[in-house]
C-alpha cells in the first residue's frame, strides 16, 4: 500500500513505486476493473504524489486482468464528492455536475502536471478508461485490448470528462465521430493507427517493455521533459505559426544555459587541438 493510501481504497487499486516510477493497478476483476470512487481517491493521491516529490518522475497507470476498466461504476456514486440529499431531487443536474468534477479536475491534473503519465491498458478500456487515457502523456496496450466510448449508445449521454472533446482532439473528428457518436470500438492496432496508442507491446512483457520506455524517457533532464508537456499541449491550442515559433524560442533561450543543458553541451565539445578524424 502506498503513503497515505486507505485500505478500503488499496482494495480496489494498489499503489507502488519503484526507482522514480509511480504505479497505480486497478485490481477490480470481479467488478471488471470498474472506476469506483476509491479508484478515484487512489489515482488522486497518485497525482499529488507525482506533482509534489522531485523524487518521483512517472505515473504508470495499469490493470490486472481482461479489462483495463469497463468504465465508471454504476453501483457507486460517481466522484468522490457526497451529493446534498436536500437538494439532489430538485437540482439533480447541479449535483451530479458537483459530484462528477472530482473527474474533470482529476483529468485536468494529468495534464497540468509537468511530469510524463502513462496508461498501460493490458486489456479492454471502455467509458471513463478512454477519458482518462486521453489526459495522460502516453498510452501503450497489448494486442488483446481494445477501446471504446459507449456513452451515446449505452446510456444516451455524452462522454462527458474528456471522452468526446478530448479524444477528438487526439484522433480527429472523423475518428471520434466512429467512437464517441456511432460508439463503435477499435482494436489496439486501430488504435495506433489513428494515434489513440503509440505503441502495441506483448502480453507477455507488457509491462517490462512499458517501465523500459520509461526509464528510457526519464534519462532527459526532468525540466526539459516537464517544459516540452507544457509546450506540445500549447500548441495543439495555438494555431498561429509565428506565435508558435516565439514561444519556442522563449522556453529555449531560458533553458539554454541551465546547469542540466551546459553539461549535456560539454560532452559533445572536441578539445582543443583535437584532430577532425577521418
Amino acid at each position: 500500500m502506498g503513503d497515505g493510501q486507505a485500505p478500503d481504497a488499496a482494495e480496489h487499486a494498489r499503489l507502488t513505486e519503484d526507482d522514480g516510477i509511480l504505479t497505480v493497478t486497478i485490481d477490480r476483476q470481479a467488478k471488471r476493473n470498474a472506476m469506483s470512487p476509491q479508484v478515484t481517491e487512489t489515482l488522486w493521491l497518485a497525482a499529488n504524489q507525482l506533482a509534489d516529490r522531485d523524487d518521483l518522475r512517472c505515473l504508470v497507470i495499469t490493470g490486472v486482468g481482461p479489462y483495463f476498466t469497463a468504465g465508471i461504476d454504476l453501483s457507486s456514486s460517481v466522484g468522490n464528492r457526497p451529493g446534498n440529499p436536500e437538494t439532489e431531487h430538485t437540482h439533480p443536474g447541479w449535483n451530479f455536475r458537483r459530484n462528477y468534477r472530482s473527474h474533470h479536475l482529476l483529468y485536468d491534473e494529468f495534464e497540468a502536471i509537468e511530469k510524463p503519465i502513462v496508461v498501460a491498458a493490458q486489456g479492454i478500456c471502455l467509458g471513463a478508461g478512454v477519458e482518462m487515457a486521453v489526459s495522460c502523456d502516453f498510452r501503450f496496450a497489448t494486442p488483446q485490448a481494445e477501446f471504446g466510448v459507449p456513452e451515446v449508445r449505452s446510456f444516451g449521454v455524452l462522454a462527458g470528462s474528456g471522452g468526446t472533446s478530448r479524444l477528438t482532439r487526439l484522433v480527429g473528428p472523423a475518428w471520434g465521430k466512429w467512437m464517441a457518436m456511432a460508439g463503435r470500438r477499435v482494436s489496439a492496432e486501430q488504435a495506433r493507427q489513428i494515434g489513440l496508442v503509440h505503441d502495441i507491446y506483448p502480453a507477455e512483457t507488457f509491462l517490462d517493455d512499458v517501465y523500459a520506455f520509461c526509464r528510457d524517457m526519464l534519462t532527459a533532464p526532468a525540466e526539459a521533459l516537464g517544459v516540452a508537456k507544457l509546450a506540445i499541449d500549447m500548441y495543439a491550442d495555438v494555431s498561429d505559426r509565428t506565435a508558435q515559433r516565439h514561444i519556442d524560442r522563449l522556453l529555449v533561450s531560458g533553458m539554454i544555459n541551465s546547469p542540466d543543458c551546459l553539461a549535456r553541451m560539454a560532452r559533445f565539445s572536441r578539445p582543443k587541438g583535437a584532430g577532425t578524424g577521418s
